[in-house]
């Protein structure tokens, strides 16, 4: 399994993977509109591709935390998307460990998302919301609005409202 940073190539592959691996386009339109934005960082978009056939995809956006002060520019996870047949056999596991320490390397404190939570806390994500970090763009339940540490001790000192990237908003 070759777990890289997508190519323009790549996109074609990337589409039709989201729409497989979800109902509807929001998710491929969601990529479309972080790739076309001024601050898309290439190497946050990973795919992991084996004998010719990207299983997976995974991209990471860059946010923002207000603390009242200031705005700390942190990371959102989203979408994470892997082929139906390729599913629960580690591959969503290997491009969020990717992702996260290519987030580490672009000083990123904190990755966000909305996510299942069965599923996330095994990769290191706890509920925002317990550490005194909320959400006011989108209505979420605690269970579901989650964070990781990348920088140790980030969540001891960053607190106050989440907001993911524009190109979240107004999907669907």
């Amino acid at each position: 399994m070759n777990i890289r940073t997508e190519t323009k190539n790549d996109y074609e592959k990337v589409q039709n993977l989201l729409t497989q691996a979800f109902p509807g386009q929001e998710e491929a339109i969601l990529v479309r509109r972080l790739r076309e934005d001024k601050d898309f960082q290439r190497e946050l978009s990973i795919v992991a591709e084996e004998d010719g056939i990207i299983k997976g995809h995974i991209m990471f956006s860059r946010s923002s935390l207000f603390d009242g002060v200031y705005n700390h520019h942190v990371a959102a996870l989203g979408p994470l998307a892997v082929l139906p047949d390729y599913q629960r056999q580690g591959i969503g596991g290997k491009l969020i460990e990717e992702g996260k320490r290519r987030c580490f390397s672009h000083g990123y404190p904190l990755v966000f998302l909305f996510g299942h939570p069965a599923y996330y806390p095994r990769y290191g994500f706890v509920q925002a919301r317990a550490y005194g970090i909320d959400i006011t763009q989108f209505t979420v339940s605690d269970e579901v609005f989650m964070v990781t540490e990348l920088q140790p001790g980030a969540l001891d000192h960053l607190h106050g409202e989440f907001r993911f990237h524009s190109a979240f908003e107004d999907l669907g």
